[in-house]
């Protein structure tokens, strides 16, 4: 048994529940049930299902009952920048967005690349109220130098390797590693970003940025990674999977190598699904992101590419930041935005809910390795990882009210429409009625 499959924290909610009167949404499709969950299991699903003695009824009316979120890629910060967030704090962030798993991205400080770092995240994950899983760095200390140790981190449950905010820059290095993950039967996840070609920029290069002032990042350094990644991909015939795509470029490079047979799959970000460039014309630091928001034709490519599958996963890319870091000029703070509370709604709102779901957890739990325990059909027998969402409840993001350490959230003060109502992780009701239940 792995590290990362020994998340047994039983908390003190009630541990047998039913979930009366919602629509079961998952893999297998829709359909009127209740869920009744008996110590960490799915026991029943249909209706008029009887209330096992001492059970605790959650009201699912009006609601979608659906497996629980996975987030591929999630800032929690820890080691080294607790000011901004904990592993604990994001995975509250997370359970309150109706996530029952996340993966922490490697760029702690120190990074996650060594067994000793990984061990000591996981068990920190093990006392959170969902799952916490690991990316391992592809470099050591993501300097993109030297390979990590990736068959120590893999042997501890490691699926996923990335020097995310960082990518690799040496065509050569990126073909070791490939080589190497694939004989180790692991996923190499990448940051697509040129760095000569992004050239220091601080938003995305095109008529805002020449209005603005500010220096512009190509949507080139990003295609360029894509395509050299692609075709060492399908060289190697490692398993890629591209980080938070922005570019309607990008796309087709993507649809185009799995057309092709290449083992590649794809992700973007609510954000990227929901903002554009405009919203820098304020120069507010809060809508500093890497890579940067972009076009209006970039965002209906990347809507169309989560409809139609060529983007197989929407995550999050929540990066926490202490305010103070943000409280600088636009070109000098660091690029990040909070996501892990509004994803869903903001994705239902550019995708629709089904495909909203899907993106957002059976298919990211797949590619994570934890379809045994996240994202199955719900049906009797599945582990109890589900989360009950209103799709019509409308709620206003206000930033003091959410879980993180942070308050940088793009969303500050827009109405959203679909809200989390509960989160049931490993058995556990870990937010009724959307309060935490610490």
């Amino acid at each position: 048994m792995t590290l990362q499959m020994k998340s047994t924290v039983r908390r003190s909610g009630p541990r047998v529940l039913v979930l009366r009167g919602g629509e079961v949404v998952d893999a297998d499709g829709r359909r009127r049930a209740d869920v009744v969950v008996e110590d960490g299991v799915v026991t029943a699903v249909g209706t008029g299902v009887a209330v096992p003695p001492g059970a605790t009824v959650l009201d699912a009316g009006g609601c979608v009952v659906a497996p629980g979120l996975v987030d591929l890629h999630a800032h929690l910060r820890q080691p080294g920048r607790e000011e901004a967030e904990t592993v604990e704090t994001g995975a509250w962030a997370a359970a309150l967005g109706g996530y029952s798993a996340v993966v922490a991205m490697p760029n702690t400080e120190p990074a996650i690349d060594s067994a000793a770092v990984a061990t000591e995240v996981l068990a920190l994950g093990r006392t959170a109220p969902v799952e916490v899983a690991v990316a391992g760095a592809i470099t050591v200390g993501r300097a993109g130098e030297r390979l990590a140790p990736m068959a120590e981190l893999a042997a501890l449950g490691v699926r996923i390797f990335t020097d995310d905010g960082a990518g690799v820059q040496d065509g050569a290095l990126m073909r070791r590693a490939m080589d190497y993950a694939r004989g180790l039967g692991v996923i190499l996840a990448q940051h697509c970003e040129d760095a000569r070609l992004a050239g220091g920029g601080s938003m995305h290069e095109g008529p805002w940025s020449s209005r603005l002032g500010l220096p512009g990042v190509p949507a080139a350094a990003e295609e360029a990674m894509v395509a050299r990644d692609l075709v060492l991909a399908r060289d190697s015939r490692c398993r890629l999977h591209l980080l938070h795509l922005s570019t309607a470029g990008s796309v087709a490079l993507v649809r185009q190598a799995k057309l092709a047979g290449v083992a590649v799959t794809a992700e973007a970000t609510p954000h990227h699904l929901a903002l554009t460039d405009a919203a820098c014309a304020t120069f507010d630091p809060v809508f500093k992101v890497n890579p940067p928001l972009r076009s209006e034709a970039d965002v209906t490519a990347l809507r169309g590419a989560v409809g139609d599958g060529t983007v197989d996963v929407v995550a999050t890319d929540h990066a926490p930041h202490a305010p103070e870091a943000k409280d600088v000029p636009f070109d000098e703070a660091p690029p990040g935005m909070l996501g892990l509370e509004t994803a869903l709604a903001v994705t239902m709102e550019a995708v629709g809910l089904e495909r909203a779901l899907a993106a957002m957890s059976w298919q990211p739990a797949a590619i994570a390795g934890l379809a045994d325990r996240h994202g199955g059909p719900v049906a009797a027998g599945a582990a109890a990882n589900l989360c009950v969402v209103d799709p019509q409840a409308r709620w206003t993001v206000d930033p003091a009210t959410l879980a993180s350490r942070s308050r940088n959230t793009p969303f500050a003060g827009r109405t959203l429409t679909g809200r989390l109502r509960h989160t049931i992780s490993r058995g556990v009701a870990v937010v009724i009625d959307g309060e935490a239940q610490r």
